[in-house]
């Protein structure tokens, strides 16, 4: 669950916390009812969507019809659907207390809103049903693990939180409801310092275990595990990481799974949301930053890192990514995070979207990619193929004049481009506002570049580029541009960059572009996309 207004401040002395992890039994404390509460938030968003601004609302990404939303959630493949969750504020654009919102697919092309799936119904849960995950259990049945929240004041967030560990159980195959089981991990006050949430649950031989984000005493972020034998009842191991920066003091939206190289080698991946990282360079640019490490663990000890954090994502708006497996794949959606200010769809009735689904490999240069799953070029609608391209000093040169969805495809040739700066324009309007992509000759590295927004937050991300990637000479890049943001996959997912960018009125037109050199593009494909279902008003 990413808090937007969270403070580091420890609870009260009034307030009282448990001083165990675990009850004997689940803890089911209801005070609403939580059909009306439900019906409450589907009958607010009702109200946003029949107002709601379309001018950025994505057609190809995960959104919520109304109001805000953040982390997905409970990701899943389930009796031949694909299901999304995520973190919904159904009362405003802005973060608010945590609902879960919920669409799913036959084929991740095609998709369909579904019932928001949980409200704050339970005591342990009364501020936010905060983020967690799915996990189809022996029995298969599917189960939701997810953090419940209260202020420890009552109130707000000035004398910080109480967050537990909960557990649901869906009612049905199409998962349209669910019963909450209720508090399965209390919080120890006497060992955490502030946040304590995000459950991630796997299983590991004969063996079921749960990790999630922690603040410890000593202000340090922390991934906490815990084991099972029947998913209900769990039992405390060990601190299975703690982040090795003492600036970091929180781990959100932890993940952890085990991942092949192609020689079949089995490695471990631990993935988390480092709140607290200050900015060095090129890293850590965002308010908080999504990243990773490789390395090794077998139960019964603490992960063995063997790598330095990377990042999942160099763009502007990436956070609190969430993977899952559907046997074959392990496939990742993140949020794209509107941290920074101005926000100017908050004014639009909703707020916030993900990005698209990423298969997770692990590649023979011992670093993750992550590219979209294959089932996104189902979406292609038409195809213009522009074969080998040519731009001279300063040349501009328009390939789609108006843009609403689409895919481009290019491989610029490095060794024949002379340009300071050489790539794409995208979003560019009549008053000259436009969104540029490209490489950057002087820093080696491939750039999203909003100094000319005409709305939004401004400023430049860049992602590297390996040695081995500057030698070969080439640069393959594929853009997904939507209708408010943009998706950058660099050398087939080596690198990906996903930031928000507002376009003004009128066409949106994408561009080639030079600064102060040429550019070879040895080949460029554009692809008009479909929307996936979600855009239209109910």
């Amino acid at each position: 669950m990413t808090n937007t207004t969270s403070t580091n401040s420890a609870p009260n002395a009034t307030t009282t916390f448990a001083s165990g992890f675990t009850p004997s039994q689940p803890v089911l404390t209801p005070i609403r009812d939580q059909a009306a509460q439900l019906e409450k938030a589907e009958a607010s968003i009702r109200k946003f969507e029949a107002a709601r601004n379309d001018r950025w609302y994505p057609l190809f990404h995960i959104a919520s019809n109304g109001g805000w939303i953040n982390d997905p959630n409970g990701l899943c493949h389930f009796k031949g659907r694909w299901h999304v969750f995520y973190q919904l504020h159904p009362y405003g654009t802005q973060w608010g207390p945590m609902h879960w919102g919920h669409v799913s697919s036959p084929d991740m092309l095609h998709w369909r809103r579904e019932p928001v799936m949980f409200a704050p119904s339970l005591e342990q849960e009364k501020d936010g049903v905060f983020s967690g995950s799915a996990v189809i259990g022996d029995d298969g049945k599917l189960r939701f693990y997810y953090t419940g929240h209260r202020w420890a004041n009552g109130h707000d967030n000035a004398d910080g939180d109480w967050q537990v560990q909960m557990l649901a159980e869906a009612d049905n195959d199409e998962l349209t409801h669910a019963t909450k089981r209720g508090m399965i991990i209390d919080c120890p006050l006497d060992r955490v310092s502030h946040n304590y949430r995000d459950p991630k649950v796997w299983k590991t031989g004969d063996t079921w275990y749960m990790t999630f984000g922690v603040t410890s005493k000593e202000h340090r972020g922390q991934m906490w595990l815990f084991s099972s034998h029947d998913m209900v009842r769990w039992t405390y191991e060990h601190v299975l990481f703690e982040h090795p920066d003492p600036d970091v003091y929180m781990l959100e939206c932890p993940d952890f799974f085990p991942i092949r190289d192609s020689h079949g080698r089995e490695r471990w991946v631990i993935g988390f949301s480092a709140m607290g990282a200050k900015p060095s360079g090129f890293m850590n640019r965002n308010v908080s930053n999504a990243g990773y490490i490789i390395g090794d663990w077998t139960p019964g000890e603490a992960f063995e890192p063997d790598s330095e954090f990377r990042l999942w994502d160099w763009g502007h708006n990436f956070y609190a990514p969430q993977s899952f497996t559907d046997g074959d794949r392990h496939i990742m959606y993140g949020w794209m995070s509107p941290f920074t200010p101005p926000i100017p769809m908050e004014d639009d009735g909703w707020c916030g979207n993900l990005t698209l689904p990423r298969e997770i490999t692990l590649g023979d240069d011992g670093d993750l990619h992550t590219a979209p799953v294959t089932e996104m070029t189902g979406l292609r609608k038409h195809t213009t193929e522009f074969g080998s391209v040519r731009l001279d000093t300063n040349e501009l040169k328009t390939i789609v004049p108006d843009a609403q969805a689409v895919e481009i495809e290019m491989t610029i040739d490095l060794r024949e481009t002379t340009a300071e700066r050489a790539g794409l324009r995208v979003h560019a309007t009549d008053d000259g506002a436009f969104t540029a992509i490209g490489y950057d000759a002087q820093t080696q590295r491939v750039v999203i570049d909003r100094q000319a927004a005409a709305r939004g937050d401004r400023g430049y991300r860049a992602a590297p580029l390996s040695e081995q990637e500057l030698a070969s000479g080439l640069l393959k890049l594929r853009v997904f541009v939507d209708r408010g943001c943009v998706e950058v996959y660099i050398n087939d997912g080596h690198q990906v960059m996903s930031s928000y960018s507002y376009p003004s009125a009128g066409p949106r037109a994408i561009m080639l572009a030079t600064e102060s050199g040429g550019m070879a593009v040895r080949d460029l494909t554009v692809h008009t996309l479909a929307s996936i279902g979600l855009a239209d008003k109910r």
